[in-house]
């Protein structure tokens, strides 16, 4: 893993250029840029802007039309499916908007599904998985199933899934769009928890408030690069 202050996340030139029907939709055009390990990014713009698309290349969901991808110094454009699954599973935390939790397995199983796909002893993954739970304050649900939970308790099982595989970096998109406030609000104290413990965040909002949680905001606008700067430190 880089050291802290070395770029985890170089994307230089970036585009995506969608087709249909003959038509092109460039989806990003000519995006830079660069996150540290243990920095905290909140990327914002309106609907539509391409802020999921540019997501979706960071966690190696799809792929870029051109340009540079290096995550933790590695070339990802040469990578086979398989390779870029491992990556995935590896080195990058999923935190959806949705959830995402699988309706008939438990809690505990939920979390403990993408350690299954490492090779990891039982002994390890139920470390991993206690410890997760216990940092978001999930342990005494371990047995329920995602349809006994609230939806604030649904995020919170969902970011433990994401941090209990010791990721290189978290992606969230829209980690509090289907959240109340007060929910939303927890899961934004949750978010902060684990950066100020050494996590390196990426975190998609359109919410001017939850970007605000971060050390630097990045805005989208028609897929490019509009506006960057530092927020300030009100949550240090």
């Amino acid at each position: 893993m880089a050291t802290n202050g070395q770029a985890l996340i170089q994307l230089q030139s970036i585009r995506k250029v969608f087709y249909t029907d003959e038509v092109e939709t460039h989806a990003l055009s000519d995006v830079h840029l660069e996150i540290k390990q243990g920095e905290y990014v909140a990327i914002s713009g309106p609907s539509g802007c391409g802020k999921t698309t540019l997501l979706s290349i960071l966690g190696l969901l799809d792929t870029p039309s051109d340009g540079e991808y290096l995550l933790d110094g590695r070339q990802v454009a040469g990578l086979d499916a398989a390779d870029r699954a491992r990556v995935r599973n590896r080195q990058i935390g999923f935190i959806f908007q949705a959830f995402n939790l699988i309706g008939d397995l438990t809690v505990y199983e939920n979390v403990e599904l993408p350690l299954t796909y490492r090779g990891m002893s039982a002994n390890e993954r139920k470390e991993r998985v206690h410890a997760a739970l216990d940092r978001v304050g999930m342990s005494h649900r371990v047995k329920h199933f995602p349809a006994q939970l609230s939806g604030g308790q649904q995020q919170r099982v969902a970011v433990a899934r994401a941090v209990a595989g010791d990721p290189a970096i978290l992606l969230a998109d829209e980690p509090t769009g289907n959240l109340d406030s007060a929910n939303g609000e927890q899961v934004m104290d949750l978010m902060r928890e684990l950066h100020r413990n050494g996590a390196t965040i990426c975190m998609v909002t359109h919410d001017p408030r939850y970007a605000a949680h971060a050390d630097r905001s990045i805005n989208l606008f028609d897929g490019r690069v509009v506006d960057e700067q530092a927020t300030a430190p009100a949550h240090a």
